[in-house]
């Protein structure tokens, strides 16, 4: 079992005390479990075939042919069309079909003129559909999952890389530490938005891509941040107490020093979530991020400004969902800031 100690508990019910964000640290989690799980809610798929007494479940199966059910055709069923097919004959056989039966990226007006269409309930189109015929609500969701897939991945080695070289460079001081600021300082000044456009006029740039791009450029922050923790650690008895009885330097630093800057690191955590949402948003609405029609917010929020006056439920529905989760994000940010204060709760006298 994990066991946590008095002062970390304290520091919990501090944050648990704060209502605003941890309320949104809920209503986060929820929408993460939600669009983990998009499939069941929003998808052409359906969710259980009955045919001939056979059950099929092809959400997260492969692909099944028409033949399968006696269609005249050999590639994936229409399970809104087998539906219909399946209420017409009357015969026992059923389909049970998502809330939202539509892919985020299917064209749900097959043989129609590209043009955004309002909501529409009759069609399970609940925020109507982009230029190109694809239900709004099912890429809002979808590109969700994928805006945070990157904000998860990008903390993650962001953390790792800025927490590494931050606590090597306060740790070790001196020379290293005047060379390792002088090469961040040059590698700062390297234009990010130009190696990300040089990226994607060479190659289609993919989710990984993007990530290593935007991460190889935001590692720097953290490591002035980790640097200024271990320098201010390194001076404690503990440290000299565990260099005297003869421990290695990895251990020093990841052992015993990091464990007392996790303030530092949970602090930022949100906000470096929703630089990472902001980041990738960005790029897609320039234009230089996830290839189409990956599902994006950048891509939705791109189309909603140049049809805002003939369909403007793309640019609400788009800005709607952003500001909605950075606002949630950024009240987490503040309440776990504020619960894991060090100037509030500390050991040191």
């Amino acid at each position: 079992m994990i066991r946590l100690n008095p002062l970390t508990i304290k520091k919990l019910k501090r944050f648990r005390s704060l209502k605003r964000g941890y309320y949104s640290l809920i209503i986060v989690l929820t929408l993460l479990i939600f669009s983990a799980f998009a499939e069941l809610f929003i998808n052409n798929r359906a969710l259980v075939v009955r045919y001939e007494g056979q059950l099929f479940f092809p959400t997260y199966g492969s692909m099944i042919p028409g033949s399968t059910f006696g269609l005249d055709y050999e590639f994936e069923t229409n399970y809104r069309q087998l539906r219909e097919h399946f209420r017409n004959q009357g015969d026992g056989n059923w389909v049970i079909m998502p809330v939202v039966p539509w892919s985020p990226v299917e064209n749900a007006f097959r043989g129609e003129s590209f043009m955004p269409r309002p909501p529409d309930f009759a069609r399970r189109h609940f925020l109507g559909t982009d230029r190109e015929n694809r239900d709004i609500l099912a890429r809002l969701v979808y590109g969700f999952r994928n805006a945070m897939i990157f904000a998860f991945g990008f903390m993650f080695f962001v953390y790792l890389v800025g927490t590494t070289i931050g606590c090597m460079m306060g740790y070790f001081g001196g020379t290293f530490d005047l060379i390792v600021q002088r090469l961040i300082e040059i590698w700062s000044n390297v234009p990010f938005l130009y190696v990300v456009i040089i990226v994607a006029s060479v190659i289609t740039p993919t989710l990984g891509i993007l990530l290593a791009i935007t991460v190889l450029f935001a590692w720097t922050g953290m490591t002035y941040f980790m640097r200024t923790a271990t320098l201010k650690e390194k001076a404690r008895d503990y440290v000299a107490a565990a260099q005297v009885i003869g421990a290695s330097t990895p251990r020093i630093i990841f052992a015993h020093i990091l464990p007392n800057t996790v303030a530092t690191l949970v602090t930022f955590m949100p906000f470096t979530m929703a630089s990472a949402i902001t980041a990738i948003t960005a790029l897609d609405f320039l234009g230089f991020g996830l290839p189409r029609p990956t599902p994006s917010w950048g891509e939705m929020l791109q189309q909603g400004t140049q049809t805002m006056v003939i369909a403007p439920w793309i640019v609400v529905s788009a800005f709607s969902a952003i500001v909605f989760v950075l606002t949630l994000i950024t009240f987490v940010g503040e309440a776990v800031r504020e619960a894991f204060d060090p100037k509030k709760f500390t050991i040191y006298e």
